[in-house]
């Protein structure tokens, strides 16, 4: 039996996640099932309007955008795998319902586990439909069960390059997911700042989810299907 990539992270923590988040990130590879989600964000995408002709020169990455908006669509599939590399994965696939148009949004957690069973399990994030840019991904339970997630260390692979990004460039990402009780809905909020910037990229919205059967053939053992898959898979960390 495969073991959830956040469990692997969290360890004992895991279990102070609220039932309702615990369920959301138990999915693991060869489940047979994967995860939908839809939903609406109250706001998603880059505020400041000086930096919105840079990140559309980054459209094409399918990792940022330079659109917009408030009360805006979005639907999210949550797909666990295994990688090519032998890495337990998850990968989730945004679309997100611009009235300008459709972007899609995605990335690949994969879990890093440790050699002979000593240290810790570390995740790292691959993100955009080419994979080329990395970060760690540091993961925690806060008092009230929500899930807190803080990205670090950020690396650009351009070909056989593997550049570090210094502190003074790098972006780092803050994110936190719960479930709203009152609502009956899942929450999330992520705000990506750049220190010399500011805020690069906010999303936060709120959405219903559920787990649906893989199609017979869809999904062989323990694979990502075609379509989620990148463009290009990166081995590099």
């Amino acid at each position: 039996m495969n073991t959830p990539i956040y469990q692997l992270a969290l360890g004992e923590e895991f279990s102070r996640l609220t039932p309702e988040l615990q369920d959301y990130f138990s999915l693991a590879a060869g489940s047979g099932s994967y995860g939908i989600g839809t939903g609406v964000f109250d706001v998603v995408g880059c505020r400041q309007r000086w930096l919105r002709p840079l990140l559309a020169l980054t459209g094409g990455e399918e990792a940022f955008f330079p659109e917009y908006g408030e009360g805006i669509p979005f639907r999210i599939e949550n797909h666990a795998h295994v990688d090519p590399f032998g890495r337990p994965a998850l990968t989730a696939r945004r679309e997100i319902y611009f009235p300008t148009g459709t972007r899609l949004f995605h990335d690949t957690t994969s879990a890093v586990l440790p050699d002979r069973g000593n240290g810790n399990t570390r995740l790292v994030d691959h993100v955009g439909r080419y994979r080329r840019l990395v970060t760690d991904l540091n993961v925690s339970v806060t008092d009230q069960g929500h899930l807190r997630g803080v990205s670090a260390a950020s690396r650009l692979l351009l070909g056989p390059l593997r550049i570090p990004l210094p502190a003074a460039l790098d972006a780092r990402a803050y994110a936190e997911q719960w479930w709203d009780k009152e609502e009956g809905k899942h929450r999330i909020q992520v705000k990506v700042i750049q220190p010399q910037i500011g805020v690069v990229l906010v999303y936060a919205g709120r959405f219903d989810y559920r787990l649906v059967p893989y199609l017979p053939g869809a999904a062989p053992g323990t694979a990502l299907p075609r379509y989620a898959e990148p463009d290009r898979w990166e081995k590099r960390i």
